[in-house]
C-alpha cells in the first residue's frame, strides 16, 4: 500500500468517527418520568435534551410568530388529566425583531409536566411532542414524536407524600437533522486556534526556546533521514503533550457518564451563568498576567527534572525535550489554551479535541522547522523589548474577548448589566488604549521606552484606531454586522437613531388568488405561489423559471435573508420580472384536505402543510435545514447549484442571473 493510501487507511476511521457524533450532536432527546405526589396523584415530567448550540422555542403561542413547542396528552382508560401542562424550566425572553414580538427559547433541556389522576391499578397515557431547533445559523424543520407513558400500580406507591426520585420510563431520539451550519462555526474556531498557536511562538517565554531546540538537534547523529525522523518526532509530542491529556478528560467523561452527561456538561458550559462568569474572570486574570501583574508558571522542580531528563540519547530525550517546551512555556502558553479550549465549549463534545489538535499543530510548526533546518535561526530576530510587546497586546485582546462571556451570562439572566452600548464602550476604550500603547504613549513595567515609532506598529495602530472609528456610529445604533457574533443584541441598546424604513414597490399582479395565500404572504411587496404545483403551473404558463424558497415561519435566518438580501434593489427587480416564486413553508400547522395528504416512504402519513414541504425539500435534495433556494426549470430540474444562507447581495445576484441563463439556452 502506498503512502497515500496508507493515510487514507488511518484518517478514513476518524472522518466517520466525526460524521457520526455530529449527526448524534443534533438530535433531540425526549424522555419521561413520573412522579408521585400523594394518594392517586401523579405529575407527568417530560425532559427534552437540545443538543448544543441549538435553541428550542417554548410552548408559546405566537401568532405569525416561530414555532413554538407543542404537548398533546391523551389519557387512557383509568387515568384522567388535572389541568393544563406547566412549563418547568424558565424560557429565555427577549424581544425578537424579525418577528417583532416577545419570545421564549430552552437550551441545553427544557422540563415541561402534566399532572394526572390515576383511577385504576394500572394505565397509559400517551403524548404527542411537536417542536423545531434553531442555531445561529439556520432551523430545521418541526419534528414530532409519541411518548408512551405508564402509571405504576396504586398499591405500589406508598401513601407518603414525599416526592418519588424521577425514573425514565421511556425515551426517544428525534431524527438527526442534515445541516452543514455547525461546520461554519467548528471551522471558525480551528482556525482561530491556529493563529493563536502561530501567536504563541511571539511571547517572551516562547520565543527563546528557539536556540535550545537548535542547538539539541545539532548535535544529532545518525545522518539527514534520521535528523528529520527526530524532528519529525519532536514535533509530534509536541502536538501530543497538549492534545492528548484533553482528549482524555472528554473521553473519560464520556465513558463514566455516557453522551448524555458529555453532552450536559457543554450545554451547562455554554448556557449557564456560574461558567460564563467564571470564564470572564479567568480571561481577566490571563490578561493581568499578560499586562506584567504576576506570572502564571508550572512547579520548578517539575520543570528542573523534566529538562534534567531531555539531555539522554534516543526518543526519550527528544521525549523530555518537547516536555521541557510545554513546561516552560506554560506562563505564556497557559492562558492561550485556555482562551481556545473556553471558546470551544459551546461546540459538541469533540470540538476542544479538534481545536486543540489545530493549536498545537501550528505551535509546533515552527520547532519542527528549526529542528529540520537549524540554519535557519540565523535569519530570526534577536529576543528582546518586542517580545513582552506582543504579549501586552495579547493581553488587552483577551480583555476584549472575555467580555463575550459575561455578556452570555447577562443576556440570559436579564441582568442588565452590559447592555450593548455600555459593552461597546469597553471594547471602545480597550482598544484606544491598545492603540495608544502601540504608539508608546501607555508604558507597562516591564516594557522598554520607545524611542521611535516602527513601521510595524504604525501598521497595526492604524489598524487598531480605525477598527474603533467603526465602533463609534454602533453607539447611536449602528448595524455593526462585522461585530454582530459578538456584540449584545441591538434589542439591549437604550437609544437607537432612526430606523429602516425602506420598502418596495410592489409586484406585478398575479391573476387569482393563489392557493393558501389567504394566510401566507411573501416580503417586500412581492406576489407568488405557496403551493409547488400551482406554480409550476403558472411558470409554464408565462415561460419563467420558478424560485422555490424553502423557508419557515420559525426561521430567523430566512428573515435576515429577506432583510438583507432580497431588499436589494436589483435582487427584487430580478425577483419580480424574470422568476415565478414559490415559497414552501416547512412549518405550517395548517392541516390540508385529505386529498392532499402525502404518505411517506415509511407508510406514515403526513397531514399538515409544513410536513409535506419539509418531506419534499429532504426527499427531493436531500436537506432540511432553511432557508434553501433553487431555482428551477420547465423539466422540473434545478437549473444550477442551489444555495442556502449566505449574506453576499452579490453573489444572490449571480445566482440569479445564472439560473435565468441556464433557463434560456435549455429553451
Amino acid at each position: 500500500m502506498n503512502m497515500y493510501g496508507r493515510i487514507r487507511t488511518l484518517l478514513l476511521p476518524l472522518l466517520l468517527l466525526a460524521t457520526t457524533l455530529t449527526a448524534a450532536a443534533q438530535n433531540v432527546k425526549w424522555s419521561s418520568s413520573t412522579e408521585h405526589l400523594e394518594g392517586d396523584q401523579y405529575r407527568i415530567v417530560l425532559e427534552a435534551t437540545i443538543p448544543a448550540g441549538y435553541h428550542m422555542y417554548d410552548m408559546g403561542p405566537y401568532e405569525g410568530g416561530p414555532n413554538a413547542t407543542s404537548i398533546t396528552f391523551t389519557p387512557g382508560e383509568g387515568v384522567a388529566l388535572d389541568g393544563g401542562i406547566e412549563q418547568l424550566s424558565t424560557p429565555h425572553r427577549y424581544f425578537d425583531q424579525m418577528f417583532q414580538m416577545e419570545i421564549g427559547t430552552f437550551s441545553g433541556k427544557a422540563q415541561f409536566a402534566q399532572r394526572v389522576t390515576l383511577k385504576a391499578a394500572q394505565a397509559t397515557l400517551k403524548a404527542q411532542v411537536e417542536w423545531m431547533i434553531c442555531d445561529d445559523t439556520s432551523c430545521m424543520p418541526p419534528e414530532d414524536t409519541e411518548l408512551t407513558i405508564t402509571l405504576p400500580e396504586s398499591s405500589a406507591a406508598t401513601a407518603s407524600i414525599e416526592t418519588v426520585p424521577t425514573t425514565p420510563t421511556s425515551e426517544v431520539v428525534a431524527p438527526a437533522a442534515k445541516d452543514a451550519a455547525g461546520s461554519k462555526g467548528l471551522w471558525a474556531l480551528i482556525i482561530e486556534a491556529i493563529l493563536w498557536g502561530f501567536a504563541a511562538l511571539l511571547t517572551p517565554c516562547v520565543f527563546p526556546m528557539v536556540p535550545m531546540t537548535v542547538s539539541y538537534f545539532l548535535k544529532g547523529e545518525g545522518g539527514a533521514a534520521m535528523g528529520r525522523l527526530r524532528a519529525s518526532l519532536y514535533g509530534l509530542f509536541i502536538v501530543l503533550l497538549y492534545t492528548v491529556p484533553i482528549a482524555a478528560i472528554i473521553l473519560i467523561t464520556r465513558i463514566v457518564g455516557g453522551d448524555a452527561v458529555t453532552a450536559d456538561i457543554f450545554n451547562w458550559l455554554a448556557t449557564h451563568w456560574l461558567p460564563n462568569v467564571i470564564f470572564f474572570l479567568v480571561f481577566m486574570v490571563f490578561a493581568a498576567s499578560f499586562f506584567g501583574a504576576f506570572e502564571i508558571t508550572m512547579p520548578s522542580w517539575m520543570v528542573n527534572k523534566t529538562d534534567s531528563k531531555a539531555d539522554t540519547k534516543g526518543l526519550g530525550g527528544i521525549f523530555f525535550l518537547a516536555l521541557t517546551l510545554v513546561l516552560v512555556s506554560f506562563s505564556c502558553t497557559g492562558p492561550i489554551v485556555g482562551s481556545v479550549l473556553i471558546k470551544s465549549t459551546s461546540g459538541e463534545f469533540w470540538t476542544p479535541i479538534i481545536t486543540m489538535l489545530a493549536f498545537s499543530v501550528a505551535f509546533a510548526l515552527p520547532f519542527t522547522l528549526f529542528a529540520l533546518f537549524p540554519s535557519v535561526l540565523k535569519k530570526l530576530p534577536k529576543s528582546g523589548g518586542w517580545l513582552n510587546s506582543v504579549k501586552v497586546v495579547i493581553g488587552f485582546i483577551e480583555v476584549a474577548l472575555g467580555m463575550k462571556f459575561l455578556s452570555v451570562a447577562d443576556q440570559t439572566y436579564h441582568w442588565g448589566l452590559l447592555d450593548r452600548e455600555i459593552y461597546l464602550a469597553v471594547w471602545i476604550v480597550v482598544f484606544s488604549l491598545l492603540g495608544l500603547y502601540l504608539l508608546g504613549k501607555i508604558r507597562f513595567a516591564h516594557d522598554d521606552e520607545v524611542r521611535h515609532l516602527g513601521v510595524g506598529r504604525l501598521a497595526l495602530a492604524i489598524v487598531v484606531f480605525s477598527f474603533v472609528v467603526y465602533m463609534i456610529p454602533g453607539m447611536w445604533g449602528a448595524p455593526l454586522k462585522g461585530l454582530s457574533g459578538y456584540l449584545p443584541p441591538i434589542t439591549s441598546q437604550d437609544f437607537v437613531l432612526g430606523a429602516n424604513t425602506a420598502s418596495a414597490a410592489p409586484s406585478d399582479s398575479i391573476a387569482g388568488k393563489p392557493k393558501y395565500s389567504d394566510f401566507l404572504h411573501l416580503p417586500h411587496g412581492l406576489e407568488g405561489f405557496f403551493d409547488l404545483e400551482e406554480a409550476e403551473v403558472y411558470a409554464a404558463k408565462v415561460g419563467k423559471p420558478l424560485f422555490i424558497d424553502f423557508t419557515g415561519h420559525g426561521c430567523v435566518n430566512c428573515r435576515e435573508m429577506e432583510a438583507r438580501v432580497w431588499s436589494d434593489p436589483e435582487v427584487l427587480e430580478i425577483l419580480r420580472n424574470d422568476y415565478v416564486i414559490c415559497a414552501l413553508y416547512s412549518d405550517d400547522k395548517k392541516e390540508l384536505p385529505e386529498e392532499d395528504w402525502v404518505t411517506t416512504d415509511a407508510g406514515k402519513v403526513l397531514k399538515s402543510l409544513g410536513k409535506i414541504n419539509s418531506y419534499y425539500a429532504l426527499k427531493t435534495y436531500g436537506v432540511n435545514a432553511q432557508p434553501y433556494y433553487v431555482l428551477q426549470g420547465a423539466d422540473g430540474q434545478p437549473l444550477v447549484e442551489p444555495r442556502g444562507y449566505d449574506l453576499s447581495v452579490e453573489g444572490f445576484v449571480a445566482f440569479l442571473r445564472s439560473g435565468l441563463e441556464a433557463y434560456r439556452n435549455g429553451k
